[in-house]
């Protein structure tokens, strides 16, 4: 008989402080004339012990910013640079956000309290240091379909309406206001290390590689923790990689400032899910080149952690550094393998799985079958309307599925019973939204979230290895 799983306790971490003054600034957070409490996510605040926050301690504590007892005493604004569309930028930083708290979760991992639209810092240059209420909702719906689909990701804990009306350049203004506070691990990023280098401050850089070692990935450094820690990123980016392409997700800003060192996604500005297997597909209006389009995001990523393998030079000789870059291309090959044959639900690790993999896109395109609903129909590795798969382009998948086992229990949940896949294109994002903005309708917004949990409860825990 399995135990029930015990409720997470809240156990307070000030981890970080191994780190100061170095990498973050105190800050304080903006003063709001309103406090309205629209989501909490007691899912991830149950998996670190902060469930059984009354709603008006929750304010306290992610609207008003009263310390968490025996955590951070004051936010820190992080201090960081990164490659901007390749273009580097050392005058970046938390501009809008900072790190409020740590702990420790029910895995006894390090995690981190961060927010957005929280208020200026020293890094906010011209920016209000604000958030959209839409930017709030749009980070909930991305988060909760990219964990659902076992995308490795920050979750989104809280969204308070702050009552300011926010001009925007870029959206009907004024608009309505939020401040956000997701839960991460860690928000350490490869632009971390590139301030340390640009500062050529070795001893940061050897306090960042030991932080990372041992509080993120509970390692004890060998004989070389430079390469040590870039082979773990490598494995890790790897994964994350493979896992947007299987979600069909693209994140739209894969600057060095926004990848994080343990591959967990996070900060969701620009993102959309691509309907088709669109290589060229972007979700940023001004990535006018598609340098972070849906079929670019691995090169993107092994980019970006090459710069930390540059920034890691000061630590180390090259070559223990390019042995781990190198490892990049098979280890997102086996984890393309490994969440495709995840999503399908049947075995993997077979040449059958690759052929099937290749056939799979192939069908995709050639027919026009959107990411979601070829997933949903050929779940356990038969389609289940044989004759919606009958053309030829489809034959090279029936012959490779037949090689293919499915995973037990593979279509018992019910949801694999529905007529339509669970899914969140563009436009359902924005009439979602156009429901809490022209009506303060936050009901079809809350259905869609448990939707969302439902198919992943159907499809079960990813295994990233």
């Amino acid at each position: 008989m399995t135990p029930t799983p015990q409720p997470a306790k809240y156990r307070p971490a000030t981890e970080i402080d191994a780190l100061m003054p170095a990498i973050a600034d105190p800050v304080a957070a903006a003063v709001f004339p309103r406090h309205v409490l629209r989501y909490r996510n007691d899912r991830a605040a149950g998996t670190v012990g902060l469930d059984g926050l009354s709603d008006d301690a929750w304010i306290d504590h992610f609207g008003r910013f009263v310390p968490l007892e025996g955590s951070l005493p004051q936010p820190l604004a992080l201090r960081y640079h990164g490659h901007q569309f390749r273009q580097y930028n050392p005058d970046i930083g938390d501009g809008r956000g900072f790190l409020f708290a740590q702990l420790r979760d029910d895995a006894d991992r390090l995690m981190d309290l961060g927010t957005k639209g929280s208020g200026r810092t020293p890094w906010s240059r011209f920016g209000d240091g604000r958030l959209t209420l839409k930017g709030g909702v749009r980070e909930i719906l991305a988060s909760e379909m990219l964990e659902a689909l076992g995308v490795p990701t920050s979750r989104t804990l809280s969204i308070i309406e702050t009552g300011e009306a926010l001009e925007r350049h870029d959206e009907p203004s004024p608009t309505r206001s939020a401040v956000l506070v997701r839960l991460s691990h860690s928000h350490i990023r490869v632009g971390s290390f590139q301030r340390a280098v640009y500062l050529e401050d070795v001893s940061l850089l050897e306090a960042l590689t030991a932080y990372v070692l041992t509080r993120l990935y509970q390692d004890q450094p060998g004989d070389n923790p430079a390469a040590q820690l870039l082979g773990r990123v490598v494995e890790r980016a790897a994964d994350l990689a493979a896992s947007y392409m299987v979600a069909g997700f693209v994140h739209g800003v894969l600057n060095s400032d926004n990848i994080n060192v343990t591959g967990e996604s996070f900060d969701y500005g620009p993102w959309r899910f691509t309907p088709l297997w669109d290589a060229g597909f972007t979700a940023a209006y001004f990535d006018h080149s598609g340098l972070y389009a849906f079929g670019r995001q691995a090169e993107a990523i092994h980019w970006n952690v090459a710069q930390l393998a540059v920034s890691l030079r000061p630590l180390t000789d090259a070559p223990p550094l390019i042995e781990q870059l190198e490892r990049f291309p098979e280890l997102y090959g086996a984890a393309l393998q490994r969440r495709f044959c995840w999503r399908l639900g049947v075995e993997g690790g077979t040449d059958a799985a690759n052929a099937m993999i290749q056939a799979a896109v192939r069908g995709m395109i050639g027919s026009g079958t959107t990411i979601d609903r070829f997933f949903h129909d050929w779940r356990g590795g038969t389609a289940r309307d044989a004759s919606a798969y009958a053309a030829e382009i489809w034959a090279p998948l029936r012959e490779a599925m037949a090689d293919l086992r499915a995973i037990a229990g593979a279509r018992d949940h019910d949801y694999w019973s529905d007529d339509r896949p669970c899914s969140m294109h563009i436009e359902e994002v924005e009439s979602l939204w156009n429901a809490v903005d022209t009506s303060d309708d936050w009901r079809p917004l809350h259905e869609k979230v448990d939707a969302i949990r439902r198919m992943g409860g159907a499809l079960g825990a990813a295994d990233p290895r």
